[in-house]
């Protein structure tokens, strides 16, 4: 997490462009039937089989971490996680009202939503707050623990693309693994333990 102490503006900021970049990586996958690691991946997965949005499968799984945030991590956190998984829902299941595409190369749609995904995540993390699901878990472990939330979100991601292999094809899960692989590479990459920490951000504003 950041040492640096966001405005309010700041996060409301960074939390709808957060949440919209994310809703356009999920987008992406969605048009070539792909699918990603968490709770996200389990709702596109399952909203094949029933009669209900990714939108309303995405919040409704996440509540439980909404409640582990809420008693683990802290209040704020918690209701700034609600808020963003909210706005991935409901922004993921009305794209189709403003955007349209013909055509879309399965791979491109895997590196394109991947990336997107990843970005969106790395700003929601910045400003202390997440989509829910195993990012709760995964943030908590690297405040408590000091273990990368990158590489433990890529391990999750991997597990639960590894058991969906009954339910798709090869063809979708290589791609989809392709897509989680960009979405961990950049978390992994650009979100670690202690690299913005109190003491840091100040050698920063001192070198400055």
């Amino acid at each position: 997490m950041s040492g640096y102490t966001h405005s309010l503006k700041e996060n409301i900021i960074a939390i709808l462009t957060g949440t919209f970049i994310v809703s356009q990586g999920v987008f992406f996958l969605q048009q070539a039937n792909l699918l990603t690691g968490g709770t996200t991946g389990l709702a596109l997965l399952l909203s094949h089989f029933v009669d209900l949005t990714f939108g309303q499968l995405y919040f409704m799984m996440n509540m439980p971490f909404y409640l582990m945030a809420w008693f683990r991590i802290g209040k704020s956190f918690a209701i700034s996680s609600v808020v963003a998984g909210g706005l991935v829902s409901v922004m993921t299941d009305n794209l189709y009202q403003v955007v349209e595409i013909s055509r879309l190369d399965p791979l491109y749609c895997a590196v394109i939503g991947g990336l997107l995904m990843g970005l969106g995540m790395l700003i929601l993390f910045r400003h202390k707050t997440s989509l829910g699901g195993f990012n709760v878990l995964v943030l908590y472990l690297q405040e408590k623990m000091g273990w990368s939330a990158g590489k433990l979100q890529m391990g999750i991601d991997f597990a639960i693309l590894t058991a969906s292999f009954f339910l798709v094809s090869p063809t979708v899960l290589m791609y989809s693994v392709i897509g989680a692989f960009m979405l961990n590479l950049v978390l992994a990459m650009n979100h670690k333990p202690g690299r913005y920490s109190g003491n840091q951000a100040q050698k920063t504003r001192a070198n400055a």
